[in-house]
C-alpha cells in the first residue's frame, strides 16, 4: 500500500489524464529547493485571496481575479498547463470535497467559496 493515500487517490482519479502525466514528469525532477519554491508560489496566491477577501472585495474584483490568475499560473508553472476549464474544475472541487474545503476554511472562514467564485470570475473574464 502507498505511504501517501492522497497520491494513490490522485493516480486512480486522474492518472489517465495528460495533466497528471505532465505533473508526474515535471515533479519527478524537482529538488527540495524546487518544492520550496512551488510551495512559496502557492502561498503567495493564497495570501492574495485572503487579502482581497479580508478587504471586503468582491470575488470578481480586480484583486481577487489577480489572485485567481496567480493561482492558475503557479499550477501551470510547477505542475501542468492549467487551462481555465481545468482551473474551474479545481474550483468546483474546492467546495465539493470536504478536504479541500477544510484546507481553505482553516485559513479563513469563507475562503473556499471565495476562491471558487474568484476562479470562476477570472475564467469568465478570459472567455
Amino acid at each position: 500500500m502507498s505511504a501517501n493515500p492522497h497520491a494513490t487517490e490522485a493516480r486512480e482519479r486522474w492518472g489517465h489524464t495528460d495533466a497528471y502525466k505532465e505533473s508526474e514528469r515535471r515533479t519527478s525532477q524537482y529538488t527540495e529547493a524546487d518544492w520550496e519554491a512551488a510551495k512559496a508560489d502557492q502561498q503567495q496566491a493564497i495570501d492574495m485571496f485572503v487579502a482581497a477577501m479580508q478587504a471586503g472585495l468582491a470575488p470578481d474584483s480586480h484583486e481577487a481575479m489577480a489572485a485567481a490568475e496567480a493561482h492558475r499560473q503557479q499550477i501551470s508553472r510547477w505542475y501542468y498547463d492549467c487551462t481555465y476549464d481545468i482551473h474551474t474544475g479545481l474550483a468546483a472541487m474546492y467546495i465539493a470535497d470536504e478536504r479541500f474545503m477544510a484546507f481553505y476554511e482553516n485559513i479563513a472562514a469563507g475562503l473556499a467559496q471565495y476562491v471558487h467564485d474568484a476562479i470562476y470570475a477570472n475564467a469568465v473574464r478570459q472567455s
